[in-house]
């Protein structure tokens, strides 16, 4: 899933590119808005929040998408058009006098009025790269439930937006803690201004880089690495598969750098065997193709 960065990055991208063009033509690939007509607005802005895009036309209309695990933004020249094999992964055609837009596997996407953006984002925490970032707030709720696992809180949009699995990983291993460490047992504000620094740091340099080494399989220090010794002592780095309840995601951890309590083995395999858990360069690949999943409006999404 893209994270508050990833995302970020790809609003700047398309606000480059798009911003100050009229469209020409619009294509909403989607039930739900099958008739809708943005032709004639122009493009005024690409803001991101969190995970979220919110991408503003003028008359008031907002286009509000949220990427999940594979959603996409493509943009090719004025007199092009992506190759017919994407055809089935496009959501929504936005031709413009200039450059043409593709949603492409988009999940969420659907049209609000500009004043009602809260609607869509306003159950979200503070945007941990915004300008106007509130650690204040984002820290009071982080605090609020005190026997809640770090990871877990960290990865909870409604108490601050932005911060994924990489980040949130990566962040309790550099902090020392265990993922399942209590939050009232961390630095709080140390560990949010950790994850926010990293973060700021990823907007103007290719990649997710934790380690401070860009070279392939070097990138992280346990996100995607189980089985493999951990950078800093050579304890193999452990790996617990998301169970399904809120927050509780895909997790690596060392068990000698991160003290602190750990899921029972019947909650984690004790070998995750060939699959992404044990790759970290698998992670972030958009090369596999879906089915042709419909975008539909849903309810508030993290």
């Amino acid at each position: 899933m893209p994270e508050g960065d990833s995302v970020w990055k790809a609003a700047r991208r398309m606000r480059e590119q798009l911003v100050g063009r009229t469209v020409v033509t619009s294509d909403f690939r989607v039930p739900q808005h099958a008739t809708a007509d943005l032709s004639g607005r122009t493009v005024t802005a690409f803001d991101s929040y969190g995970k979220h895009m919110l991408t503003r036309f003028s008359g008031g209309i907002t286009l509000h998408t949220h990427f999940e695990m594979d959603g996409a933004w493509q943009v090719v020249g004025p007199g092009k058009v992506l190759p017919r094999s994407f055809d089935d992964e496009v959501r929504l055609v936005l031709r413009t006098d200039g450059p043409t837009a593709y949603a492409l596997r988009m999940p969420v996407l659907e049209l609000v009025a500009t004043d009602r953006e809260a609607d869509v984002v306003g159950h979200l925490g503070p945007d941990i790269l915004a300008d106007d970032w509130d650690e204040d707030e984002a820290l009071r709720r982080l605090a609020a439930d005190p026997d809640r696992p770090l990871v877990e809180a960290l990865l909870d949009q409604k108490d601050l937006a932005g911060i994924g699995n990489l980040w949130a990983v990566e962040t309790c291993y550099l902090r020392g803690h265990s993922p399942w460490t209590p939050v009232r047992d961390v630095d709080l504000r140390a560990t949010v201004r950790l994850a926010r620094r990293m973060m700021q740091h990823s907007l103007e340099h290719p990649g997710q880089v934790t380690t401070g080494d860009t070279r392939r399989g070097m990138t992280h220090w346990v996100y995607g690495r189980a089985e493999r010794p951990c950078r800093r002592c050579g304890t193999p780095v452990v790996f617990r598969d998301s169970t399904g309840a809120p927050y509780a995601r895909e997790t690596w951890w060392c068990p000698s750098c991160q003290p602190g309590p750990f899921p029972s083995l019947e909650e984690r395999p004790t070998r995750p065997g060939l699959r992404r858990g044990v790759n970290e360069e698998s992670f972030g690949s958009r090369t596999r193709r879906l089915s042709g999943r419909p975008g539909y409006s849903r309810g508030p999404r993290a």
